[in-house]
């Protein structure tokens, strides 16, 4: 993870916080329902959507950037960091992001899906992370929590106040666990002013999924237009 080293040198801190207006953290699934052609078709379309034009032009829609990490995840000490904290300050910086996904390896590939503890993990980022005016963390997955505790729990146990947590839902072939899913994201997962769910029509769809959620993540926000509690979407 050469990349990954280099690009961690441009992590925020200090006055460097005072340009930053959304600190952006994302997180994959690779949890054992997710096989490695699924898996390819994540990482693969995630490091497109981060290069196309559109999301280009989101990143650098105003004068303040956007930081940026991103980690996989699947059981409850399952966790790894694929890309860490990054002021995405320039074209080039976020060329280099996209790179470093599109090389990444699967740290795990067998264990439950601990969203919970997941959403733990996310948390811990965001506290060692830079002081942005807006927090939003991402959960793509393609599965209900199966080990350990929920997100209901991690939200009670954990610092989210001021975060808010989207979803992109990767559905399946069977519609009713499909239906499932989507209400479970709708129910337990979204968190905070403005929470969405973004839904992708198997791992063939993950790239227009997530170019289309990162577009209406990254569009900047007026200050005071959303309400400063976090309340839970539905």
């Amino acid at each position: 993870m050469i990349f990954s080293r280099l690009l961690a040198c441009a992590v925020l801190a200090g006055p460097a916080s005072a340009e930053c207006r959304l600190a952006l953290v994302l997180a994959i699934d690779v949890s054992s329902s997710v096989d490695a052609e699924e898996d390819r078709l994540q990482r693969s379309g995630l490091a497109a959507a981060l290069a196309a034009p559109e999301v280009r032009a989101a990143f650098f829609a105003g004068d303040q950037h956007v930081a940026l990490a991103v980690y996989e995840w699947s059981g409850r000490y399952n966790q790894e960091v694929l890309l860490d904290w990054t002021l995405i300050d320039s074209p080039a910086v976020l060329l280099r992001a996209s790179q470093v996904l599109a090389t990444s390896t699967r740290s795990h590939n067998d264990f439950p899906t601990a969203m919970g503890y997941a959403l733990g993990f996310g948390a811990g980022l965001f506290r060692r992370g830079p002081d942005c005016l807006f927090r939003t963390l991402d959960m793509a997955g393609d599965g209900q929590n199966n080990e350990g505790f929920g997100p209901r729990r991690a939200y009670a146990e954990f610092p989210f106040d001021g975060v808010t947590v989207n979803g992109l839902v990767v559905n399946g072939a069977d519609f009713e666990a499909e239906t499932g899913l989507i209400a479970f994201y709708q129910r337990e997962v979204l968190h905070g002013p403005g929470a969405f769910i973004e839904i992708a029509q198997g791992f063939d769809d993950y790239e227009r999924a997530m170019r289309r959620k990162l577009e209406r993540e990254l569009s900047p926000r007026v200050i005071g237009a959303v309400s400063p509690l976090p309340v839970t979407g539905g």
